[in-house]
């Protein structure tokens, strides 16, 4: 494990490699689960707020759902997590011309009509955030879906916490991210 400011880093995300290989999984991601993508509280509103712009990329189900019980609702640990259709889709997917499973949000976001990318869960995907009263632990999810992922991160020489540089700057800053990198250069040049 490794320590930045509060945040405690899994030696996984510095030595895993992992890049996203849609045409593999066709972004099953936003599909299976047990529970909808966390949210942060201050998310909700800017979930609220894109709808206008992501309303007609929805399906009728996800319409359905979203004007019963919102955009979000309350796992069984108590987190906000976004709202899904039948146990699996978030509410937030729509199908591109392959089959692809897509974000909504993003597509709105890179349109430039809303500023919200998406939840930074979704961002971070494969690093999952947990949050413990004085710091938060930031680990590396394995999943049977994403194997090809980590065969093209090493097809790549593309490491988990490279592949999500954007999102770590987004969700922890740049001097944290500066300070990641170091730590990992420091880490593969003392094997």
């Amino acid at each position: 494990m490794l320590q930045i400011q509060d945040t405690i880093i899994s030696l996984d995300i510095l030595n895993e490699c992992f890049v996203c290989d849609l045409p593999v999984c066709k972004g099953i991601c936003c599909i299976i689960g047990d529970a909808g993508a966390p949210v942060e509280e201050n998310e909700i509103a800017c979930l609220e707020k894109a709808l206008p712009a992501v309303w007609d990329d929805l399906s009728p189900e996800a319409k359905e759902v979203i004007e019963k019980q919102g955009v979000v609702y309350r796992d069984a640990e108590g987190e906000f997590v976004t709202s899904i259709v039948n146990n699996d889709d978030c509410v937030f997917t729509y199908y591109d011309e392959n089959g692809y499973c897509k974000c909504a949000i993003e597509k709105a976001y890179r349109e430039g009509k809303i500023d919200f990318y998406k939840p930074v869960s979704c961002h971070l995907y494969p690093i999952r955030v947990a949050r413990y009263h004085e710091f938060q632990a930031l680990n590396y999810h394995r999943w049977q879906f994403c194997r090809e992922a980590t065969i093209l991160g090493k097809r790549q020489g593309v490491k988990v916490y490279q592949f999500l540089k954007e999102p770590l700057i987004r969700k922890f800053g740049e001097e944290w991210y500066e300070q990641l990198s170091i730590a990992a250069k420091e880490l593969s040049t003392n094997r």
